[in-house]
């Protein structure tokens, strides 16, 4: 199963979600990539300090949403709460929403704060795939 998580700028919520998954998932059937509806340049310093807290490993470029990843996917997971679910209308097969809140990059405690609410929303999805 092919896991596409989207964010606004893949920059954070995405990035991390698709991190977690990695981590989490046991099953090598199951695979996970991350993109952005605008593509930011890079990857804030604060977001990859995420990986030594977490031990995940976080992919630093950012990658921008195509029609091809879209049909090679099986679910779509939108990670955000400012990404509307109707853009991906008849272009995705299973489409799931986490209003998932962003915030500034320099904002460590936020950041830290919405990293553990998508840590505990992907180790529930990837215990549902079992």
């Amino acid at each position: 199963m092919k896991i596409l998580f989207i964010c606004k700028y893949n920059r954070f919520r995405s990035k991390v979600a698709e991190a977690f998954f990695n981590k989490l998932n046991k099953n090598k059937k199951n695979t996970a990539q991350s993109a952005g509806l605008i593509i930011e340049k890079h990857v804030h310093k604060n977001v990859l300090a995420l990986e030594k807290l977490y031990n995940i490993k976080i992919n630093k470029t950012p990658h921008s949403v195509t029609e091809s990843v879209l049909e090679n996917s099986d679910i779509l997971i939108i990670a955000a709460d400012n990404v509307p679910r109707q853009l991906f209308k008849n272009k995705a097969k299973k489409i799931i929403v986490w209003k998932i809140p962003d915030t500034t990059q320099d904002n460590k405690k936020r950041i830290k704060e919405i990293a553990d609410q998508i840590k505990n929303k992907v180790s529930k999805f990837v215990k549902q795939l079992k």
